[in-house]
């Protein structure tokens, strides 16, 4: 249930490597990192830190709204799309609920959290297929969520980069309005398959919440940023659970910027592609078993695990041990996309541990 990727810090303290000289492949970031757009915004706006943010984040509101065709009043902005997970459970206070497994372990962490009594008793996993690379069934799910007040659903889920399509989601969103359960979306990596978001749906369901992060595909995991989609009838509720300035002027700028920049896009998505094709090539040739993935990073499964992540970490290379994660077990490792140098490196230490 705990732990993340990402902590290059208590990496670098433990292991007496300096921080520069790790490669991180445990969070699933841009490996083009800030666009150059960004960069110069960044710079450009350090003047205006003398003064507090919009607390409403209006002008980042506005232009995801006209990115999206939606009113900007269904929009709240979140310190990175984990503070909206605990608002949105604070705010809505679920007594019974739904979670796949494996996923992102915060949602589970949010609940217990919000309501420890309730959590153990009144939370329930929908496991999913791992003899078929964790396909989600859409017909299990709905039949699971019976019963249920609160269900998440991350797409692609995190860690096995799994994707159910757009219509699928939209037919499991129905059947939890016709339930009268609500349904948290949680979209962090749909920016690598936009097409499939359900982003729209969310002003014909009020049973519908959409979770949105800024922080993966344009590389501002440092600087936190997410945002949410709320039914207009759920949206006032939720802004007033919400701590004030918690999204700070850099971060909206940064979003505004970011969200224009079509060349980024476009330059991600070729990026990607290649690389995930000579990831997948140099997994087949290792004889690497890999689930096939939506997003920009790769659950892999070998009885080696346990010594791959020991002996990449010596070598000061950085993965992803899911063995915390509900559902899986010591023999499941994420590995995020990165540069053609870093890849190449990877596979390159895989193949002298295999």
């Amino acid at each position: 249930m705990t732990g993340h990727g990402g902590n290059i810090y208590r990496f670098s303290e433990e292991y007496g490597i300096p921080e520069r000289r790790i490669i991180d492949f445990s969070s699933s970031i841009n490996p083009l990192g800030i666009s150059k757009a960004i960069s110069r915004e960044l710079q450009g706006s350090l003047k205006c830190l003398y003064g507090y943010p919009d607390i409403d984040a209006m002008k980042l509101k506005r232009r995801l709204s006209e990115l999206h065709d939606i009113v900007p009043e269904s929009i709240i902005c979140g310190n990175g799309s984990t503070e909206l997970i605990y608002l949105v459970v604070r705010a809505l206070r679920p007594k019974k609920g739904l979670i796949p497994a494996p996923t992102f372990s915060e949602y589970e962490k949010a609940v217990i959290i919000s309501h420890p009594r309730v959590a153990k008793s009144h939370f329930k996993y929908f496991m999913m297929d791992k003899t078929n690379n964790f396909e989600i069934s859409p017909g299990g799910f709905v039949r699971a969520l019976k019963g249920c007040d609160m269900a998440f659903l991350c797409n692609p889920n995190n860690p096995t980069g799994r994707l159910l399509e757009k219509d699928e989601v939209i037919k499991i969103a129905d059947s939890a309005k016709a339930l009268k359960c609500y349904l948290i979306v949680d979209e962090a990596f749909i920016d690598f398959c936009p097409e499939e978001s359900v982003i729209k749906e969310v002003s014909k369901n009020p049973y519908l919440i959409v979770l949105r992060s800024l922080t993966k595909f344009y590389a501002l995991a440092g600087l936190r940023l997410g945002y949410a989609v709320f039914p207009l009838s759920l949206a006032k509720l939720i802004e007033d659970h919400k701590e004030p300035w918690t999204v700070n002027t850099l971060a909206q700028r940064a979003g505004i910027v970011a969200v224009n920049d079509r060349s980024f896009r476009e330059e991600t998505f070729r990026t990607i592609k290649k690389e995930k094709k000579f990831l997948e090539e140099g997994f087949e040739k290792l004889r690497i078993d890999y689930i096939p993935s939506a997003a920009n990073y790769y659950l892999i499964r070998t009885r080696k695990a346990t010594d791959i992540v020991s002996s990449l970490k010596n070598k000061g290379i950085l993965v992803r041990d899911c063995s915390n994660f509900y559902g899986l077990d010591n023999s499941y490792i994420r590995i995020a996309v990165k540069s053609r140098r870093h890849n190449a490196i990877l596979l390159k230490e895989l193949k002298g541990v295999i």
